[in-house]
Formats: structure tokens, C-alpha cells, sequence
């Protein structure tokens, strides 16, 4: 049968004091407890660093050691168990000096009675293991806590930011001190949303699977799905948990503007080859009406001419729509992403300075190469930089342009400061023929997606009326 008693190690260099206390404890519980001795420093090194005891009697004074050095070799070792420390009467320092050293208790040798005796041993090993039991937890959820990938926000009862993890500091890039003055609803982009995020967890105290938009210091857009409840009822504490989506949801509207943009190609031929045929059919027939006889008034002249001039114009319409939707040869160098943006805003150079624009720029350090056609970049980069100079105020406006690599791509931003642009007009954006301008034919920006696509990027913009507007583009390095 398995022995099931507690084993407890007595170092003391008194044999006598080992003897009384084993009678003591035998007297009280005959049957769950079995002491063993050691009775120099040297044997109970030994003994301590076999790890085979539940709990440690440790005499304060052993020859030229103290019951100090005992703990002290504990903590060398990173051994913890419960050590009971027995001293004189009246050593109150030395009892005080022991519970700092890490002893769980302490007993005054000539007062121990065998059930004060016993009880501390039972409180000494319960107490250990409870305590053990805590850290494991603490230790398992500050893990959780420490390791997740997702942001954690706990939030007090009027939604001030108490604490955050490792990856909300890394994703919203401000220091925990900075966090700690700031209240959950900062987190947000809209200041709507915000309101309904504290809205619905003080009404339902929890928010389950919600999307949002989160932003960073530095001004960028994250967005997140939002789990959040009350973590204590009586302290009025919240717990928010949001794992970031933005990949996930860039990911998706990659996919969704590579499916419209193979629609709109086919579409594109479909029209190309329908109306096509019937202009050259046109056309031919007022060539021929004009070879053949001269009109009878200046009003046959006109007609015809309207008639050759707008078929001829629906013709050109036809043909940069398939140049702005189809898949584009292009001549491939590398190029540093620096130099890119820059080479498009000399371009935009004469406009900027026409309308009195201040330009911002950030570049990146690194040396962030990408394959790309400079000459098509330049269309494309253009046409951005052109409609934030035209949505911006003469004289007001304030263009910012920044290059950055994350994640092994490299990212080109142009914001503006201008009008914005309405949530309806944002899905229409790259439509061909889709413009707001009432001069224009409404490919532009068609093209501009068109070439990031050839280049295997993606184009996205962020924008709300009286806001400005951000153009991000993301391309693959070399």
C-alpha cells in the first residue's frame, strides 16, 4: 500500500528538540505525518535540494549558520515550499526577518503544544498549495493575457482604459501611460460608432462579433471585430477583446475588385464589339453622303457633322475604356518606392504650386524595392495626386504623401484635405464612366486601379464628406 503520509523535514542540530517535536506531533496525528532530520546545514542542503518534502521545521540558530541561510539556498535553488521557522522567545526581530526570507510561519520553541504544532503544519501545506494553485492561474492567464494576438482593453466604470496588452500597444502605437489617460471611446475612428459601442455594453453588458474601426496614433485605420462584456459587476470593470481584420477584410476587397475588374473588361469588349461596328457603319455612310453630293442646305452640313464628330467621340470613349479594363503589357524595373512617388509629384508640381497647395512628405528609411513600369506607375499615381489637388481648396489645402513597408510590402499613401468624398460615390469609385466632376469622362481612376492590379497591388481609399480623402496603395516588393 502507497504511504499517503505528509513527509516534513526538520533541520535542527538538537536532537532533544527534534525528539519533542516528533512526540508532540505523534501524540496529536499518530498516522499522517513522518519527520525525518537533518541536523547540520550541510545534510539539510542535501535533503532540501532532493525536493521530497511537503513542508520544512527550520531551527533560526544551526552552529554557524542561521535558519536565514536555509531560505536564502530556497531562493538560490528557485525552490519554493512551506518553511515554518523556530526560534526563541522573544526573537520578535528575528520572527519578522524570517517571514520577510519567505518563512510561511513561525513557532516559539518551549510554547509549541502538539495540536498548535500540527495546525500549523496542516495551514502551513494548505495555505502552500493554494497559493501555488493562484500563481499557476495568474501565471496561465497573464500568458493568455501577455501572448494573445488579439487587442485586450480592460476599461473601469466610466470606460477609462485601466490596462492593455503587448499587442495593443505594438498595433495602436502609443505607450501604456498614454493608454492609461485615455478612455475606450478614443480607440474609435467615428465618433458615432463610439457612442454605440458604450451604448450597447452599459445596455446589454456584452457585444458580441461586432465590427468596428479603430485608429492608430499615427492616424491609420484598423478594423476590428469586437467582443466585449462586463468582467466585474460590483467594480463596474470591462473587458474588450478585438482581433484585428483589417488583412482579412483588404484580403476580401482585393478579391471583390479583382472580380468587377474581369466584369468590366468583359463588359468593355462586349460594348467594344456591339457598338463598334454600327459607328463604322455610320461613319462610312456620311463619309460616302459627302463624296457623293453636296448637301441641299447648311443644316444637312451641320447635322452631318454633329452626327460624324459625336460618333467619332463614342468612338474614343469606347477605346479607353478597353485600354482602362484590360490587362496591360508592362516593362518591369526596380525601383525604390521613394522614387516613384517623388517622380509623380514633379509632375504634379506645376498644379501644386498653382493652387497654392502645401505639400507634406514622409518617406521611409528602408530600402524598399518593388518591380514596377515608372511610366504607368506615373499615370496612376497622377491621376490621384490630380483629384486630391482638385478636391482641395486653393489656398487651404494640404497635401500628405508617405512611404512605409510592412509585412513584406510597400505602401503608398496620398491624403488630402479636401471636400471627401460620400459613402454612395466611395463603391462607384473605380466604375468606368462613374465621375462627379462635370468635366470628365470618368476613367481615370479606372486606369489608376487597372495598373495597380497589372502590378499585382491593390488601391484603397478611405474618406467621409468635410474629411478629406486617403488613397493607400499596396504593392508586393521585389
Amino acid at each position: 500500500m502507497k504511504d499517503t503520509r505528509k513527509r516534513i523535514l526538520m533541520v535542527d542540530d538538537d536532537e532533544d528538540d527534534f525528539f519533542l517535536v516528533n512526540t508532540l506531533l505523534q501524540d496529536v496525528t499518530s498516522n499522517q505525518y513522518t519527520i525525518d532530520w537533518a541536523a547540520t546545514y550541510d545534510k539539510a542542503i542535501e535533503a532540501i535540494e532532493k525536493k521530497e518534502h511537503e513542508l520544512y521545521l527550520v531551527d533560526y540558530r544551526l552552529g554557524r549558520y542561521t535558519g536565514l541561510d536555509i531560505l536564502r539556498h530556497f531562493q538560490k535553488i528557485g525552490y519554493e515550499a512551506p518553511v515554518i521557522m523556530l526560534t526563541g522567545k522573544g526573537d520578535y526581530a528575528i520572527d519578522n526577518e524570517a517571514m520577510m526570507a519567505g518563512a510561511s510561519d513561525y513557532l516559539v520553541k518551549g510554547e509549541i503544544t502538539g495540536p498548535e504544532l500540527e495546525r500549523a503544519i496542516r495551514y502551513g501545506i494548505m495555505e502552500f498549495k493554494h497559493l501555488r494553485t493562484i500563481a499557476e492561474n495568474e501565471r496561465k492567464y497573464f500568458g493568455i493575457f501577455e501572448k494573445s494576438h488579439d487587442l485586450i482593453v480592460l476599461a473601469d466604470c466610466n470606460k477609462n482604459i485601466i490596462e492593455v496588452n503587448p499587442t495593443v500597444l505594438r498595433k495602436m502605437q502609443y505607450s501604456r501611460d498614454e493608454f492609461l489617460k485615455m478612455n475606450l471611446k478614443d480607440l474609435f475612428v467615428h465618433e458615432a460608432e463610439a457612442l454605440q459601442f458604450l451604448l450597447d455594453i452599459c445596455e446589454d453588458d456584452a457585444i458580441i462579433q461586432k465590427e468596428f474601426s479603430f485608429k492608430n496614433k499615427s492616424g491609420q485605420k484598423i478594423e476590428v471585430l469586437v467582443n466585449a462584456n462586463k468582467l466585474d459587476e460590483q467594480l463596474g470593470t470591462f473587458l474588450c477583446v478585438a482581433e484585428d481584420i483589417t488583412e482579412k477584410k483588404r484580403e476580401e476587397l482585393e478579391k471583390r475588385q479583382q472580380e468587377k475588374f474581369v466584369i468590366s473588361g468583359r463588359i468593355a469588349r462586349v460594348i467594344a464589339h456591339e457598338v463598334r461596328n454600327p459607328l463604322t457603319n455610320i461613319l462610312l455612310a456620311v463619309g460616302q453622303f459627302n463624296q457623293d453630293g453636296t448637301p441641299d442646305s447648311e443644316d444637312h452640313q451641320l447635322y452631318l457633322d454633329i452626327i460624324e464628330r459625336n460618333c467619332t467621340r463614342i468612338n474614343q470613349l469606347v477605346t479607353e475604356l478597353l485600354q482602362s479594363t484590360r490587362m496591360m503589357e508592362l516593362h518591369l524595373q526596380d525601383w525604390h518606392v521613394n522614387t516613384l512617388l517623388k517622380n509623380a509629384l514633379a509632375l504634379a508640381y506645376d498644379r501644386l504650386q498653382l493652387n497654392n497647395i502645401r505639400l507634406k512628405e514622409f518617406y521611409t528609411e528602408e530600402n524598399v524595392t518593388l518591380q514596377a513600369d515608372d511610366e504607368k506607375m506615373n499615370i496612376a499615381l497622377l491621376n490621384i495626386l490630380i483629384n486630391a489637388v482638385e478636391a482641395m481648396i486653393p489656398g487651404e489645402g494640404i497635401l500628405t504623401v508617405s512611404t512605409q513597408s510592412e509585412n513584406g510590402k510597400a505602401y503608398i499613401r496620398i491624403r488630402d484635405n479636401g471636400m471627401g468624398i460620400p459613402e454612395d460615390n466611395k463603391a462607384r469609385l473605380f466604375d468606368p464612366f462613374f465621375t462627379s466632376k462635370t468635366k470628365g469622362t470618368g476613367l481615370g481612376l479606372t486606369s489608376t486601379q487597372n495598373i495597380i492590379i497589372n502590378h499585382k497591388g491593390t488601391i484603397h481609399v478611405e474618406s467621409a464628406p468635410g474629411e478629406g480623402t486617403l488613397f493607400t496603395i499596396i504593392l508586393p516588393l521585389s
